[in-house]
Formats: C-alpha cells, structure tokens, sequence
C-alpha cells in the first residue's frame, strides 16, 4: 500500500503554482493524478482530496489528539498565540466549547439592527450615479459590524477610531509575511514587517482599552466581548484579557474580509445580464417581505443566493489538518507529520454534485440540500469556522437592505477574476458597480 497519493514533483514549481493560482494548481493535479492527490510544498507533503466520502472521513475525526493546527507558527503574530484558529488537541477542544454559544444562530438576532444600520450608513456613503467598488462596500460594513457587535463599541467616534487602526494593520499585513517566518524580520525596527508591527500595537492598544471599558458591565450586555468576559471554563476560570484579545484578532481577520469578499460576489452575480432573472426573483422576495432584519433573514431565496455565492466563489481553498500520527485515508497509510485537506473550490465545482457546476442557480440549492460534505464553504467536522453563522447572518440582513434601498449596476464587463489575498480568495478588482438610485 502506497504511503501517499500520486502528485507533481517540484516542490519549488508546486510551491509558486498553489501561492500564484490555487484553484488552477489544484485542479490541474486533480486532473492529472486523481483524487486524492499529493502535492510537494514547501513546508512538506500536503495530501488533498474533493471527494466528499473522503472529505466526509476526515470531518468525522473527533479524536482531538490526531491534528495539529497547518501553518500555526507563521500566523501567530497576525491571529494571536492563543487564537482558537491556531489550537489543537484538547486546548482546542476546551476553547471552542467556550466559545460555540455566543455564535449560536438564535444570538444572531440581537445583531440584526446594528448590521442594518451598518449596511445603510455605508450605502450613504455612496451618491447616485457614484462608482464603488463592492468589495470596498462590504468590508466597511463588516468592519462596523465587527467593532460594534462583536467588539461592543458604542460611541460613533470610537468605532471610526478602531475601524482607522484596523484597516492601517491589514493594509500593512503583506501575504507574504504568511508564507514564512523568514520573512518576519525587522531589522532595526525598519521595513515593511515593522510598520505591520506597529499598526498591531495601536489595534492591540484599542483592543485593550475596550476589554477595560466594558468588563465592569459585561452581565449587561449582549455584545460577543461581553460574552467571553462572562464565559468560564469547566474548571471555573475565566479567559485572560490575552486570550480574549487573541479571540477578537481572529474574529477580525478571519471574519471580516472573508464575509466582504462574498457580498461582492453575490452583488457580481446577480447584476450579471445572464442572471437577471435571479436578481428580478431575488426582489420580489425582498419587496413582499417585512422590514425586519429577523424577518429578512429568513427568506428561502435569498439564503439561496448567498449559499450559490459561497459555492462558485470561495473564499479560502482548503482546509488543512496536520497528522500527530499515522492515519488511514482512503487506500492510503499517510504517515505522521503528512497534512491533509479538501479542496473546497473543487468539491463545489463536481458535476456530480451540482450539474452544469459553473452557473450561478441558486434554485439548485432549494432543490437539493447538500449534505456536510458535499458543500462545504465554513469547513466541517470539529474545525468548522465558529463565526459561520454570524456570516451568513450578515451576508443576509446586509444584501437584504442594500438590494430594497438601492438600484445598482454592474461594470465590469466580464467576470472577475479570484486571486489570493492575504490569507483569504477574493475578486481581483474588488467588483467595479455604480449607484443608480
């Protein structure tokens, strides 16, 4: 029995392919080699699959001792050394059940007003007949979203400070200070990793001063900070204001540009003269429905949509664990140390799964549910994003109230190409539209 999966050869070639195009590089090792496939990078043999009873053994696991977090080290400056996103084992474990109830999908309600307002003081923004860019429009809003909701910053003059901080840090977090730790270096305080450095402090400095602000009343209120100040372990302790400025880093990061990046996709593909007819459906269901954010959020059509967005546009590739020991995947024995993963984009794109898989139909989505393995946007298994649920109900109230308010246009004249950034896919000219009223 083979010990791995065929794959290409060139560690170097591989290692440039999967950073410079990931979707083609994997889909190009897939085509060639099979399912699953081995491809030789840098930081060692990654073992991928698009297959969802593969996919579906791997979220199984609940053995919290078999993985270790992929590519932790050089992501502990960005997310914080005790970030949920960077534990395994049973810290992970004790931490995620710590955390899973604020991000219950019944807590997502008391958000539903500030991600209203959010979306239409972003949409004030923006006169008629101006040009914007969507994915610009929908990072501001899930940055409001982010500093009021999760963070519980209340004073309008605070949450524009802490947005300020915020945008000069990830503006300054180059993708390439992921790719090693080789290249976090800052000789004499100087180059670009130490302007990223100082950009943390100051967000840090914030983070802090709110962690002070609001812990004296945190029983009173229903923000997600609020929340972990309130929480205990099983042992009766509480998080460390370390811990909960590690939490709210990630929260950010991992949340923010990832939930921004399919709201300009949703707004790409419903403004697409193909799918006009989509976008006519999508407004007759959104003109006969109650004002509510709770109400909006439940709109089957719409959820369709959004669920049909996160299908063709991705916005991570894979989602990767490390073997502590040996594991049985398939008819492979992968050894210790071998990391494994499902190519998301590529389960999504099975014409098994989803006929003619490059459409945009959200129909298919109320036609047949996919099963958790079979759509797989937030991952699975005991990894699956926490915040997924507070994305999808913001992804909900903000296309919601853009699409009731709003008349746009699309102006991109032909599909926008997905190319990485930082951490995360996204559209590479962030979806030129115009305000039309």
């Amino acid at each position: 029995m083979p010990a791995l999966p065929p794959g290409p050869r060139s560690t170097l070639l591989t290692s440039f392919a999967v950073m410079r195009e990931p979707i083609g590089a994997m889909t190009r090792a897939r085509d060639r080699y099979g399912d699953p496939f081995t491809l030789p990078l840098a930081h060692g043999k990654l073992v991928l699959t698009a297959d969802p009873r593969l996919a579906r053994e791997i979220f199984a696991i609940q053995d919290v001792d078999l993985f270790d977090t992929f590519g932790a080290t050089t992501l502990v400056p960005l997310f914080g050394q005790h970030s949920l996103l960077l534990m395994a084992g049973e810290p992970h474990r004790r931490e995620r059940k710590l955390l899973l109830p604020p991000f219950h999908g019944e807590r997502m309600r008391a958000f539903g007003d500030t991600m209203a307002e959010a979306t239409r003081r972003a949409l004030a923004a923006v006169a008629p007949g101006q040009e914007f860019l969507a994915l610009d429009l929908g990072l501001r809003i899930s940055l409001e979203v982010i500093v009021r909701a999760v963070y519980g910053v209340e004073e309008r003059a605070l949450v524009e400070r802490h947005t300020q901080a915020i945008v000069a840090m990830l503006d300054a977090a180059l993708p390439i200070f992921m790719a090693a730790e080789a290249f976090q270096r800052a000789p004499l305080g100087l180059g670009p990793w130490a302007k990223f450095l100082r950009r943390s402090d100051d967000v840090d400095t914030l983070l802090y001063e709110q962690i002070d602000r609001v812990r004296p009343h945190a029983s009173e209120r229903d923000d997600i900070l609020s929340m972990m100040l309130s929480a205990r372990y099983e042992d009766g302790s509480r998080m460390t204001d370390r811990d909960i400025r590690d939490e709210l880093r990630t929260l950010l990061i991992a949340g923010h540009e990832t939930t921004a990046t399919t709201f300009a996709a949703a707004l790409e593909e419903l403004h697409r003269p193909e799918n006009a007819h989509v976008r006519a459906r999508l407004q007759d269901e959104l003109t006969a429905a109650p004002a509510a954010p709770e109400e909006l959020a439940k709109l089957p059509f719409l959820g369709a949509v959004i669920d049909e967005t996160l299908r063709l546009h991705p916005v991570v590739e894979m989602v990767l664990r490390r073997l502590r020991r040996p594991w049985r995947l398939g008819d492979y024995e992968l050894p210790a140390g071998t990391s494994i993963g499902v190519a998301l984009p590529l389960v999504h794109q099975r014409a098994d799964l989803y006929p003619d898989p490059q459409r945009f139909d959200p129909q298919r989505m109320l036609d047949r549910k996919p099963n958790a393995s079979e759509f797989v946007p937030f991952g699975g298994g005991i990894r699956r994003c926490l915040g997924a649920a507070l994305s999808l109900y913001e992804l909900r109230i903000a296309l919601a109230v853009l699409l009731r308010e709003a008349t746009l246009a699309l102006r991109e004249p032909r599909p926008v190409p997905i190319v990485r950034r930082r951490i995360t896919l996204g559209p590479q000219t962030g979806v030129r539209m115009q305000r039309i009223a």
